[in-house]
């Protein structure tokens, strides 16, 4: 049963956008993967929760966490073999895990706080809040920015995750990923 929320194993070097909503993770991932010649994992959430609010105007509810992680780890685990020697995610578990929390009085189910903590990726940009928030359908704290960015970088270090906070504009950003992930492929 758990099988579907399990990280495939993999010698990708694996890099993971983690932060609050409207933070500039979409659009780095596939800047990254264009870089690197390679493919990226899409956040499964905003698809599966775009298609909630669409039919049902319904938001985010705790029973929606666990088909979202499973969907997540499908497409991370699906990616994962069609990847070069780099795979980069636009989220992971945990940071679905952080959402949980945030949204439900710190509750996350067992279940996906298990796989969240158990799998493994080589490091995680942090994405700061200083670019401009952006508005849809599903983003809703826009005068939480820095509540939330704390939150995930406490995640980050409560757990002894491998790290870099990423400020700036577009361009900052990327170069400072492309280094940081040059110097993990060198490796």
């Amino acid at each position: 049963m758990e099988e579907k929320y399990k990280q495939q194993p993999s010698d990708l070097l694996k890099v993971v956008l983690f932060g609050p909503e409207s933070t500039g993770k979409t659009t780095l991932s596939e800047q990254l993967a264009r870089h690197y010649n390679t493919v990226w994992v899409p956040e499964y959430a905003r698809e599966y929760l775009q298609r909630k609010w669409n039919n049902e105007r319904k938001t985010c509810e705790p029973h929606d966490l666990l088909p979202i992680a499973a969907g997540q780890m499908r497409l991370e685990n699906s990616l994962t073999k069609k990847a070069t020697e780099i795979l980069i995610c636009d989220t992971d578990l945990l940071e679905t895990k952080v959402y949980s929390e945030a949204y439900y009085i710190g509750n996350c189910d067992p279940i996906l706080e298990k796989h969240a903590l158990r799998n493994k990726y080589d490091l995680y940009f942090l994405t700061y809040i200083d670019i401009p928030w952006e508005a849809d359908d599903l983003r809703d704290k826009p005068e939480e920015r820095e509540e939330m960015f704390s939150y995930f970088k406490n995640t980050l270090e409560k757990y002894g995750r491998n790290f870099i906070i990423l400020k700036g504009n577009k361009k900052e950003r990327l170069k400072t990923a492309i280094a940081h992930i040059d110097k993990l492929l060198e490796k």
